[in-house]
C-alpha cells in the first residue's frame, strides 16, 4: 500500500484520474528527504476531508513532490459519529489513548479535565496540550490510511460536557456498572464515550453526567487502564456499527 501525506491546504473536490497533484512544505520535505519517496514510486494524498488521491510520483525536489492521479477515493461522513471523551492522564497514557482511537476509527476527541486528572492544562498550558494532541492524532491518521481527520476540541470541563455532547448518548465506561457495553444497541445517535483517568471517575461526577444522560457502562469484568479503556470500547462499537 503506498505512503499517505497530507496536505489540508489542498482542495482536491475536483481533481480527476490524470491531473497533476503538488505537495509542498514540511509534508513534502519529509516525503523527499526522509522517506527518500523518488519518481515513479506509488503515494497517496489527503486532505483530511474526506477524499484521497493515489499515483505515481512524477517529480521530486526538496520541498515539492507532484503525482499524476489514477485513483480518487472518497469516503462520506461517518454517521453516527464517534466521540471520544479522553479524562486527562499523567505520563504518556492520555496520548497513547488517543493514537491508538484516531487509529481504531474514532471521529472526535475531547480532553476533559476530570476531577482525578494529575495532569492539568491550565492557561497558555490548554492550548499547548490540545496541539499536541492535534499532531499525535495527524500522524495516526497517516499511518492507518484514514481519509478524515478527527477534531480534537479545547479541554473541557465536568461542569462543561453536557453542553459539549448535547444531543450525542453518552456512554460511561465505569467498572462494575450493570451493563456491559456489548449489549448496547446504537439508535442512530451519534456516540460519545467518556473514559476517565487513573483511579477512574469520581462518583460525584458519574452522578452529574447520569443526570445528564450518560448511560454507565462497563468493559467485562476487570478494570482497563485509562489507555486502554476507550480503544477497546471503540472496538466493541465498531464492531455494533457495522465499521469492522
Amino acid at each position: 500500500m503506498s505512503s499517505l501525506y497530507l496536505d489540508e491546504t489542498l482542495d482536491l473536490a475536483s481533481v480527476a484520474a490524470g491531473d497533476t497533484v503538488a505537495v509542498t512544505g514540511d509534508e513534502a520535505r519529509h516525503a523527499v528527504t526522509v522517506a527518500r519517496v523518488r519518481v515513479g514510486e506509488r503515494v497517496s494524498v489527503g486532505d483530511g476531508r474526506g477524499r484521497i488521491v493515489s499515483g505515481a510520483v512524477t517529480s521530486v525536489e526538496g520541498r515539492r513532490l507532484e503525482l499524476e492521479v489514477d485513483g480518487v477515493h472518497d469516503d462520506p461522513v461517518p454517521a453516527p459519529r464517534l466521540t471520544l471523551v479522553q479524562a486527562l492522564a499523567k505520563g504518556d497514557r492520555d496520548e497513547l489513548a488517543v493514537q491508538a482511537a484516531t487509529e481504531l476509527g474514532v471521529d472526535r476527541i475531547v480532553p476533559w479535565a476530570a476531577g482525578r486528572s494529575v495532569s492539568r492544562w491550565e492557561g497558555p498550558k490548554a492550548e499547548k496540550g490540545r496541539a499536541r494532541w492535534a499532531s499525535i492524532v495527524r500522524e495516526a491518521v497517516k499511518q492507518s490510511i484514514r481519509s478524515r481527520i478527527p477534531d480534537v476540541e479545547a479541554v473541557a470541563s465536568t461542569r462543561e460536557l453536557p453542553e459539549r455532547l448535547r444531543g450525542e448518548r453518552v456512554l460511561l465506561l465505569v467498572p462494575g456498572a450493570e451493563t456491559p457495553l456489548s449489549a448496547v444497541r446504537p439508535d442512530g445517535r451519534d456516540l460519545a464515550l467518556v473514559v476517565g483517568p487513573e483511579g477512574g471517575m469520581d462518583p460525584t461526577e458519574i452522578e452529574r453526567l447520569r443526570e445528564a444522560g450518560g448511560e454507565p457502562v462497563r468493559l467485562g469484568d476487570g478494570v482497563l487502564r485509562t489507555s486502554t479503556a476507550g480503544p477497546a470500547a471503540i472496538a466493541v462499537l465498531s464492531v455494533a456499527l457495522g465499521r469492522w
